[in-house]
């Protein structure tokens, strides 16, 4: 089991570049199986779940291959549809199979997402929304099954408790795309992925209109076509990287980084007293001392990302005054707080906000990521701190950041990965 073993109180300068998002490549590779066409999907990250997400295809009957950032699908023997529970377990994206198989052949037999723990988060609007559109959901020995003779458009109401659901609508979206008729999702997601899914349907001949609002409509059509399509850059890798930046008062051009997806993180760090300049060729971000705290609130696009909140609270352990930070998406993701606190941060959780008072500085000591983000907000703190960290568990952290100590090494941290 690989972990990194960070030096820290070196100031990051120089360049790092932003590879394809995670986020939004993982619903266009499975979304390739509603043609029988070849798609290829470029700027892909080389990353544990997209490799996961190609499995799944495998395993369906669909030929996929990776090289360099290139992915190159054909689905035209795909004639499975069980995603089985060895890989699904891997990952919460992979309940996607279920909109793309009911799109494809109809029936879907999935199992029960994993991916990080990071409190309770039920697919009941993925299922209620597929019901709409005629779909029988059934659940046996921890597997959702998922059969309709026809896909009829349908109204629908895709808010949850805590707002829009990302994969809710991606699942609906897939399926719908086929669908009979007209498909009208209230409440959609609004995040940049899907934009970039409705892109690459429209791409394949599907109608969709209204993406990237609360309001979408899609009329569907009888068949699709194989694609060509780029990936956006990662907005939360660049995200964590820029806040790495100001964690160690750094200055660091943050390349392919596009501003208009990260309006919000953009914000609070000027905020606390970064300064950031966008560029043709992406973000310039430095920072020194001192900076000021701030009261971050997550919210859904384009409010500030929940997958921000732990790499910003990181920042926040080391400057002085009081910060609060209020988690309404996931509730429950706080768990790197303790192994901040291992560090020196000083901490406290009350209700859905951590109360974050700086300190003067952290120190190196041996952390355990559980969750792809808080890993994240553990390199950072590690980045800052004084003497050596050892971050274990970090293929939580490969799950979502492409070659993250190679990038970091290169902007001048002392950061290597080690085997146990």
């Amino acid at each position: 089991m690989d972990k990194f073993i960070i030096n820290g109180g070196k100031r990051l300068e120089g360049e790092i570049t932003i590879s394809g998002s995670k986020n939004a490549a993982l619903p266009l590779v499975i979304a390739s199986i509603l043609s029988d066409e070849i798609s290829v999907i470029k700027n892909v990250p080389n990353l544990a779940d997209i490799r996961s997400m190609i499995l799944i295809l495998e395993v369906l009957g669909t030929d996929a291959r990776l090289e360099g950032s290139t992915l190159n699908i054909d689905p035209i023997k795909c004639d499975k549809y069980e995603a089985p529970y060895d890989l699904v377990r891997k990952m919460r994206a992979s309940v996607y199979a279920l909109g793309a198989l009911l799109g494809r052949c109809g029936k879907a037999r999935v199992s029960f997402p994993g991916g990080c723990v990071i409190g309770p988060r039920p697919i009941d609007l993925h299922l209620m929304g597929l019901e709409k559109l005629g779909a029988k959901i059934e659940i046996e020995h921890g597997y959702i099954i998922a059969s309709a003779d026809k896909l009829v458009g349908a109204d629908m109401l895709l808010r949850g408790p805590n707002g829009p659901s990302v994969g809710a609508t991606v699942n609906v979206m897939m399926a719908a795309v086929k669908a009979e008729g007209v498909t009208t999702i209230r409440e959609a997601s609004c995040e940049p992925q899907i934009i970039e899914l409705a892109g690459f349907l429209k791409d394949m001949g599907a109608q969709i209109e209204g993406e990237g609002t609360p309001l979408m409509k899609i009329q569907g059509v009888k068949e699709l076509h194989g694609a060509n399509h780029s990936v956006i850059p990662d907005r939360i890798e660049a995200a964590t990287y820029m806040i790495a930046a100001v964690s160690t008062r750094g200055n660091v051009l943050i390349k392919k980084a596009k501003a208009s997806l990260m309006e919000s993180v953009i914000d609070k760090l000027r905020e606390i007293g970064a300064n950031i300049a966008e560029g043709s060729d992406g973000i310039r971000i430095s920072a020194e001392n001192p900076l000021k705290p701030v009261d971050v609130r997550t919210s859904p696009y384009p409010g500030f990302p929940t997958d921000v909140q732990s790499q910003i609270m990181a920042l926040m352990t080391t400057v002085e005054g009081i910060s609060v930070i209020t988690e309404t998406v996931h509730p429950e993701r706080f768990m790197h707080v303790s192994e901040l606190n291992r560090m020196g941060a000083d901490i406290k959780i009350e209700g859905q906000s951590a109360v974050v008072k700086g300190v003067d500085y952290l120190s190196g000591a041996p952390v355990m990521a559980s969750e792809l983000r808080g890993g994240a907000g553990l390199v950072i703190a590690g980045l800052g701190a004084d003497n050596q960290t050892v971050i274990s568990r970090i293929y939580h952290v490969d799950r979502g950041y492409e070659h993250m100590e190679q990038k970091l090494a290169g902007a001048g941290a002392d950061i290597v990965r080690v085997s146990e």
